[in-house]
């Protein structure tokens, strides 16, 4: 009944409230009429239904409730930032007038003490927009704890740090379900694979944005996982890791599509180029396909954003400098009408494969 997270059943609170307002349109329109005992029946089931979400994953039971709730997200990461911002700020000003001891203890303390509120916080059931907040500050604190460790014993930065934030990032998204965190952890950890890989290649790790090439196992990685770990239990993580996954994948390709130099291959730059502009349109349109094909919809829309960018600056690369100005933006105008038709083709033979029985 319950669900087995907060987005199912905040999902079933609102097929509750849909449901609701049908059945009062079917009885205004003389289509369905319950009987007062039904509807009593109908409606004491409903708001025991309610009660028990509400009391076990703090959902949204109408819609003003949910107004707010996006309005309580906002505050808490505006909050976030300010609160991260002040800790920042606050070391610094008062920095230069403490020992390395009291240093040392400041920038071990804080996050610690930062990630004991989290815990708290996260076990309420009341807190929970709370302990969002105070994960993100633990967080900044233990960036700012390492960056900070290091300038003071001068120890020569390396990309070996990324590792422990995108640890600490992921442990405090899965206990708070924040997608926020899940995002900064798989920030770090691609960051980290393609300093590596640059690394290995015989380049300085923090030149990683030379070898756009270094991100694509990151990509992968990250399109797979929710393939073998089932995410059921956190909403939109798997969406996530899809749409992160298909970034580290497509921006590179992209790069490289215009920028041959940037290739590990030895190969011709025009034929480089080329070669990825290809596989762009090819990893585009598959994601799209593939979105469709599973429901995964952010992954269908995340493939025709950058099929449409792919498309588009390959007409700039033909006609821009040929065509008159007019001309090539009628060009757009087109291109963009005819996808349109495309897609919604594909979306009536979708809705026809849904309604047609088993």
């Amino acid at each position: 009944m319950s669900g087995s997270n907060r987005w199912d059943a905040q999902q079933r609170c609102d097929e509750i409230r849909v449901f609701r307002a049908e059945l009062a349109r079917l009885a205004d329109a003389g289509v369905l009429e319950l009987s007062t005992a039904q509807e009593a029946a109908v409606r004491a089931h409903h708001d025991s239904v309610l009660a028990a979400l509400s009391q076990e994953f703090d959902v949204d039971r109408d819609a003003r409730a949910r107004q707010l709730s996006v309005g309580m997200r906002i505050a808490s990461f505006l909050g976030a930032l300010a609160l991260a911002a002040s800790v920042y700020f606050l070391f610094y000003q008062f920095w230069g007038w403490l020992g390395t001891v009291a240093q040392v203890s400041i920038l071990v303390a804080a996050p610690l003490v930062m990630l004991a509120l989290t815990a708290w916080l996260s076990a309420r059931r009341d807190a929970a927009y709370f302990a969002k907040l105070a994960a993100l500050v633990t967080f900044a604190c233990f960036v700012l704890n390492v960056s900070m460790l290091g300038r003071i014993f001068n120890v020569t930065p390396t990309d070996g740090a990324l590792l422990p934030w995108a640890a600490l990032a992921l442990l405090l998204a899965y206990r708070c379900e924040l997608r926020l965190l899940l995002v900064a952890g798989l920030v770090c950890i691609a960051a980290w694979i393609a300093a590596r890989a640059g690394a290995w290649g015989g380049t300085y790790w923090l030149s990683v944005g030379e070898r756009p090439e270094n991100f694509l196992l990151a990509g992968v990685l990250a399109f797979l996982f929710p393939l073998l770990l089932d995410h059921r239990k956190w909403a939109g993580f798997a969406a996530t890791y899809r749409v992160f996954g298909l970034l580290c994948l497509l921006l590179p390709v992209l790069v490289l599509g215009h920028w041959g130099e940037g290739s590990y291959l030895a190969w011709p730059r025009t034929v480089i180029e080329g070669g990825y502009q290809v596989l762009g349109f090819a990893l585009s349109a598959g994601a799209a396909w593939l979105g469709v094909r599973r429901g995964w919809t952010e992954t269908a829309n995340t493939g025709v954003v950058f099929f449409v960018v792919f498309l588009y600056t390959k007409f700039f690369d033909w006609w821009w400098e040929i065509f008159p100005k007019w001309l090539f933006f009628l060009v757009l105008a087109l291109t963009a009408v005819l996808l349109l038709l495309v897609l919604q083709r594909l979306r009536r033979g979708v809705a026809t494969s849904v309604e047609a029985p088993a």
